[in-house]
């Protein structure tokens, strides 16, 4: 079986808890809802009442009509067993309708802690762990969750019956009821003995189920890269063997979960043989009326229902523990990015000092060893390097996406991990290459960067944009709808947006990740028309790969795997003839004669 389990392994911050405790964590949520709980105890005991109440009626009726065989002792009967009927359903609806908004309330209540516990993450859990598979918790592990809830009330409405049955049992014949209780044992072996197995193969399948909503999650992002390249079918093919594991995982859950039952119902009927042959011999020998043995038969089947729907429960309810244990192990994940205290952030100046700092993403490579650098408050830093050499690791670490091994970031001379992380975000203004927006209008877009705005706070931030020419190449200005992640604006669109909504946050902390990377001379200058007004008296952080946001930093620094070799301005890095001019030569140059031929002569000043 190990073949049809491959590709089902746990994810790093997955753990196992005892029923008790998963049972403990499931019941406290339960807590808030009280006086529901007890009124759906109430009618739960009511129907439990009303619909053992039908057979002892009936029981009564017979003996009854066996010796007054007349139609007002028939409609008697008939009348009171209706009226059990309609005050048992009633009871049973009022609890349903209650349970439901329990339900509802706790699964609400599950599915807001658990998503705030992953938005919470810093973003190497993200990086380790893919979306779908988040999704997947917070989605159909909850909702199987809310599974358990609805098995937890029909165990209850059924120990309940049972309670009242075998006092009723009792009542009628002690003996015989003394050789019920000897059998059931035996049940509770069987449903005992599947404990481990069901929890086993319903944890697989939801892993299962995970793994596919990441596979789609994935496909479905990248489809335009897939096309591109023509690897639709190679999609399907991964889709489909995917999806034939999740058969076969599935298959044998179902096999599992279904098997326990008919072994209850051949024990229970065996057993039934057993109590209808001695009760059987008890009515011959005149030691219980034909009535009260009718009764004890059907108290017996009543009596064995519940008895093996708690066993078959018992599978069931594994299903949702398993889902329960997946959505708290989420809840329970420590971040990395941990603070150690939270001092307010009210204001700020804007200095950056990195300290001797060692940092990597995982064991494998060290990105930063003993870093040193000092930005000033207000000063423009540009960072320049090959791809690998550490720049967007800087930025990420200023922002505190990511959390670093030894040495200290310090903050307007406080160490960052003491500040309250969200008061110190709201002081950052981050513009990355590929910009994300979501779903809604421009003008929504913008005001993003700070939702109080109102439209002439956010109109007057896609001002400061290159005056605000592009809102005009715009279908319907502000009010133009982005669509799926800003699919239906240009990159250049998409980047002056995400750059309007830094502007309206107004932060002391700019940092700009290579943005201009990817648009044309003539967006970039657009956007280097805004820069120029957005980084005045602020610290701007600018990761660039274009010259014409390196020119005008205050202070340039190259950095080559992780360290420092060169420092200084445009003109002074150029004069040392070292790897500035290097990168200058074979690849700024080019850009330069690019703008040159956009713009004209003037340009090259």
């Amino acid at each position: 079986m190990p073949f049809i389990l491959d590709g089902l392994d746990t994810e790093t911050y997955d753990r196992s808890y005892s029923d008790r405790i998963l049972l403990k964590r499931i019941g406290a949520y339960f807590g808030a809802y009280r006086r529901k709980m007890v009124l759906v105890a109430v009618m739960l005991t009511l129907n439990s009442m009303f619909g053992t109440a039908g057979p002892i009626l009936i029981s009564k009726g017979i003996d009854l009509v066996a010796g007054q065989n007349t139609l007002p002792a028939f409609l008697a009967l008939s009348g009171g067993v209706l009226g059990l009927g309609v005050f048992a359903w009633g009871f049973n609806f009022i609890r349903q309708w209650v349970s439901a908004q329990v339900v509802g309330n706790v699964v609400l209540d599950i599915r807001k802690d658990v998503f705030r516990a992953a938005i919470r993450h810093d973003l190497s859990f993200f990086d380790e762990h893919p979306s779908g598979k988040i999704v997947s918790r917070i989605t159909s592990d909850t909702q199987d969750f809310s599974n358990v809830v609805t098995l937890v009330v029909d165990v209850i409405s059924q120990l309940m019956l049972l309670v009242i049955l075998l006092a009723w049992l009792f009542s009628i014949d002690v003996r015989l009821t003394f050789f019920v209780i000897a059998t059931t044992p035996i049940i509770l072996v069987i449903a005992m003995s599947f404990r481990r197995i069901a929890r086993r193969v319903t944890r697989n399948a939801k892993r299962i189920t995970a793994k596919i909503n990441a596979m789609i999650q994935e496909s479905i992002s990248g489809i335009m890269i897939a096309k591109g390249f023509r690897r639709e079918r190679a999609i399907y093919d991964s889709f489909n063997e995917n999806n034939r594991q999740a058969y076969r995982v599935g298959l044998i859950r179902g096999f599992t979960l279904n098997t326990i039952f008919p072994a209850m119902n051949l024990t229970a009927g065996l057993a039934m043989a057993l109590v209808a042959y001695v009760g059987g011999l008890a009515t011959r020998g005149g030691g219980v009326t034909p009535g009260n043995w009718y009764l004890f038969m059907q108290s017996v089947w009543y009596f064995w229902w519940p008895m093996m729907s708690l066993a078959s429960f018992w599978s069931q309810f594994q299903d949702g523990l398993s889902a329960s244990e997946r959505v708290f192990a989420l809840i329970d994940a420590e971040p990395r990015v941990k603070q150690i205290d939270n001092v307010p952030v009210t204001s700020m100046t804007g200095s950056i000092e990195f300290s001797n700092l060692d940092f990597r993403y995982d064991e494998k490579e060290q990105v930063l060893r003993e870093f040193s650098l000092k930005i000033d408050a207000g000063e423009t830093l540009a960072i320049v390097g090959h791809t690998g050499a550490g720049k967007t690791s800087l930025a990420r670490l200023i922002a505190r996406f990511y959390e670093y091994q030894n040495g200290a970031l310090l903050i307007d001379g406080n160490d960052v991990r003491s500040l309250d992380l969200d008061q110190y975000r709201t002081h950052l203004g981050i513009v990355p290459q590929t910009p994300y927006l979501f779903t809604g209008t421009v003008r929504e877009n913008i005001r993003y960067g700070r939702a109080g705005a109102d439209d002439d706070e956010v109109r007057e931030a896609a001002l400061h944009i290159s005056g605000g020419d592009w809102i005009e190449d715009l279908p319907s200005g502000l009010e133009t709808d982005v669509g799926t992640r800003g699919n239906s604006l240009s990159l250049g669109q998409r980047q002056l947006v995400a750059l309007a909504r830094v502007l309206l946050k107004n932060p002391e902390i700019f940092i700009l990740d290579e943005a201009t990377a990817s648009v044309d001379p003539f967006t970039e200058a657009q956007i280097q028309e805004g820069l120029e007004t957005v980084m005045t008296e602020r610290t701007a952080v600018v990761i660039a790969h274009r010259l014409s946001t390196v020119k005008s930093a205050d202070r340039i620094i190259v950095l080559r795997k992780g360290a420092i070799i060169e420092e200084g301005n445009h003109k002074d890095l150029l004069r040392q003839d070292g790897h500035y001019a290097e990168l200058y030569n074979t690849y700024f140059r080019h850009q330069s004669i690019e703008y040159i031929e956009a713009f004209g002569s003037s340009a090259e000043g």
